[in-house]
């Protein structure tokens, strides 16, 4: 069963693109190869849905920390690579030996230099074997293996004895031209399926390279993922991982308290930390490290969020109706039996406050009910907690505070227990002299 997440969830979230700035699939994208970013690519668009793949698959990275290996093979080389193996394609491997033949003889009478061009890509080829030859057997022999058949599978493949001549014929750059064809032969014709396989395993090796160095380095772990059954989500200092020195925050849910209700003033930090939370919950599914302390958690059908749903003009949408159609669509998904989080920032901020009094009410406490679901509902209609608190007993009630100096507003980023007090906008626009602007300057009659 796949992860559901829509495009919505990925645009609030800021997961996928290449060149986005802080998007999250750039904080993992050190791979050196093409194929390694398509498999970066692949894992971010299909969380897993099961705890002991997402395990497995968290396990092997976490070895990849411990081993702090580099890739051994420049992007370029690799490239490079990558095409010499490709040229071999569908063809007849007993016309091989002729097509290199006619390019030397070709080259001999001065008619060409493609000659040279196929063996420069022959020789860098091999060296470029050799040292993923010695990175497969180094990782292999590492204390405590590997929980992975396709290394070992690449290593063996390096290793047998059709190949041997590899290591022999290292650092040489001129060989017999009756040699050099029957290596050639024997790569690209030959074995042509067995080098499929190294490079899907050279791939897969740049891509956990790549995901354990970005752990190492920006000092995350690796969460533990339960059977959904067990209905649980716990976060130890959870932060958001596009932020340098993020403030981290804890976060327990289960059964009994599914929903957290969140309040606080603006620029408090309510939407950081519900983006921190979910993308630590998405990350996790993927078996990739979390920018937190530690985590476990019960696998999840999905992740839904409603941060920044636009309105849509060609289709006529205004802001509320279309939060209002975002709303329908993850009730319908909830109340399908689904295991889901979901998150909702400012639950209908579109229409009057009367109005988003009554359906913040209506919505949050229906929504309740579906214990096996996790839930983050954030509002500045704080008058609606108290009601909740009589009808709910799931319900968690934070805020982020805003501590005043003065007149000027600061900010602990840090969860506390309870319903905001805070009411310090007027201040604010005081403190920037809007009011006094508007007055000093006349009005300009038409």
């Amino acid at each position: 069963m796949s992860f559901l997440i829509d495009k919505q969830t990925i645009e609030d979230l800021n997961l996928l693109g290449k060149y986005k700035p802080n998007a999250v699939f750039g904080m993992f994208n050190q791979v050196k190869t093409a194929g390694g970013e398509r498999l970066l690519e692949s894992y971010f668009r299909s969380p897993l849905t099961d705890a002991d793949a997402i395990n497995k698959r968290a396990a092997l990275f976490s070895r990849f920390v411990e081993i702090n290996r580099k890739f051994p093979v420049s992007g370029a080389s690799m490239e490079l690579l990558e095409n010499y193996l490709g040229s071999g394609g569908s063809g007849h491997r007993l016309a091989a030996p002729l097509t290199v033949l006619g390019k030397r003889i070709a080259l001999g009478i001065g008619l060409n230099k493609d000659f040279h061009q196929f063996a420069e890509s022959f020789y860098q080829g091999v060296e470029a074997l050799n040292a993923l030859r010695l990175c497969f057997s180094d990782i292999m022999s590492a204390q405590g293996g590997l929980p992975d058949s396709s290394f070992d599978a690449a290593c063996r493949v390096l290793h047998q004895p059709e190949l041997k001549w590899l290591e022999v014929e290292s650092g040489k750059r001129r060989l017999p031209l009756g040699r050099l064809i029957r290596y050639d032969n024997l790569l690209r014709f030959h074995l042509r399926q067995e080098m499929e396989k190294v490079l899907e395993a050279v791939y897969r090796l740049d891509l956990c390279i790549a995901v354990a160095a970005t752990a190492r380095e920006r000092g995350w772990v690796f969460a533990h993922a339960l059977p959904a059954t067990s209905d649980c989500m716990r976060i130890n200092d959870c932060r958001h991982p596009g932020i340098k020195k993020a403030v981290g925050n804890t976060v327990s849910m289960s059964h009994e308290n599914n929903v957290l209700f969140l309040t606080g003033a603006n620029m408090a930090g309510k939407s950081t930390f519900m983006k921190s939370f979910a993308i630590a919950v998405f990350l996790a599914h993927m078996g990739f490290p979390v920018a937190a302390a530690s985590m476990e958690f019960s696998v999840r059908d999905g992740l839904y969020t409603s941060i920044n749903v636009p309105d849509n003009l060609e289709q006529g949408f205004s802001h509320f109706y279309a939060e209002v159609r975002r709303v329908k669509m993850v009730a319908e998904t909830v109340s399908s039996g689904k295991r889901m989080v979901v998150i909702f920032d400012e639950l209908f901020k579109g229409t009057n406050v009367k109005d988003a009094y009554d359906a913040t009410l209506s919505v949050t406490e229906a929504f309740a009910a579906y214990r096996k679901c996790c839930f983050i509902i954030s509002t500045h209609i704080i008058e609606v907690a108290v009601p909740l608190e009589e009808h709910c007993s799931n319900l968690q009630f934070v805020y982020l505070p805003t501590v005043m100096n003065g007149t000027v507003p600061g900010y602990t980023y840090t969860l506390k227990k309870g319903v905001t007090a805070d009411r310090h906008g007027m201040t604010i626009i005081e403190n920037e002299g809007i009011v006094d602007i508007i007055r000093k300057r006349k009005p300009v009659l038409s």
